[in-house]
């Protein structure tokens, strides 16, 4: 039974593949860690990247291997990974080489003291200075916003528990955000430090639009995270805001319209400022109870909590089995 797969999205990194696999391979030589799977998912790469996957399958069996029609992204080649892979614990990895299988050991030594999902920190970073600091920003973003207090969210270098990636689905570009997700349904994380490598062949495939779409997602994460089951609290929380604001609006205008010696109040900037938010503010009420009759609709019981053991009633006379597992690590999260 296989332990431990590696899962690798690729897209043009032809020139690094060959070397990545030599490296994993001395870190699992002769069983060390367990039976493990090499798994490289060519996400649409237009250089020789799937003809040397083929070479590495043909001489190693621990190496599989899918094969987009074209460029989906990494969230959709890590989806793919998830669903082929079949060991209890799922490393992600990049396939330029930045990432040191080395390290591995590290993540399987945090993983027994109690923890779901180890992310990697890259602490000291070989990228160019605007990508670096962007990066922290965003991180410590990220860690206010959800509270899965991590240096380094955008790191690749992960490893998680087979039920994790059971429970958290991904699509889009979420796949950076697998952590906090876990961390919502009540999963520990933690978190190595890792050596980050200089790249040595390629090019990046991230860009500033990255950081645009980054904080995007975020909204979308927290909004995921504290409001998925329950769309009206936010929706109606604005919505109840700005028509009581705009109600208030309305109804001074109405004494002072009342007021024999009142002046004209159509061409008051109060009228159209408290019209358009009670106008805004039923259309987020009526969004947010259609947002819920969705919700209602669609919900499933296993999305409302998650199980980490059960221990089955018996029938009276029945010798007891159940064991309880899963001791809290000596730390909390960090």
């Amino acid at each position: 039974m296989t332990r431990i797969s590696i899962v690798i999205p690729v897209h043009d990194e032809a020139d690094s593949l060959p070397a990545l696999h030599a490296e994993l391979a001395s870190v699992f030589a002769d069983g060390a860690h367990g039976p493990a799977e090499f798994l490289f998912i060519d996400d649409g790469s237009r250089d020789d990247s799937w003809r040397v996957i083929q070479d590495l399958c043909r001489k190693d069996s621990r190496v599989g291997a899918i094969r987009f029609r074209r460029n989906f992204g990494k969230a959709a080649a890590l989806m793919a990974g998830f669903q082929a892979a079949r060991g209890e614990f799922v490393f992600t990895m990049d396939g330029d080489l930045q990432d040191d299988p080395a390290e591995i050991p590290s993540f399987l030594a945090e993983m027994d003291r109690g923890y779901d999902v180890v992310s990697g920190w890259k602490k000291v970073r070989y990228d160019p200075w605007h990508k670096v600091y962007p990066s922290r920003v965003f991180n410590a973003m990220v860690s206010s916003m959800t509270g899965c207090r991590l240096h380094d969210h955008n790191c690749g270098f992960k490893l998680y528990r087979r039920e994790v990636l059971d429970e958290v689905g991904i699509y889009g570009e979420l796949h950076r955000f697998i952590p906090v997700l876990a961390h919502a349904r009540g999963f520990r994380v933690g978190e190595v430090v890792v050596r980050h490598r200089a790249r040595q062949h390629g090019r990046s495939k991230y860009g500033v639009t990255r950081m645009v779409k980054g904080f995007l997602d975020l909204l979308t994460v927290r909004f995921l995270t504290r409001f998925s089951q329950r769309p009206l609290h936010v929706l109606g929380g604005f919505g109840l805001t700005m028509t009581a604001i705009g109600g208030l609006g309305m109804l001074y205008l109405a004494i002072v319209w009342l007021d024999p010696d009142h002046k004209p109040i159509g061409d008051r900037p109060l009228l159209f400022y408290s019209g358009a938010f009670l106008s805004i503010g039923i259309q987020l009420l009526s969004l947010g109870i259609l947002a819920e009759l969705v919700t209602a609709y669609n919900i499933r019981p296993e999305d409302t909590y998650s199980v980490v053991d059960r221990i089955p009633a018996r029938q009276e006379g029945e010798a007891s089995t159940a064991r309880v597992e899963h001791a809290d690590p000596a730390e909390e999260p960090r």
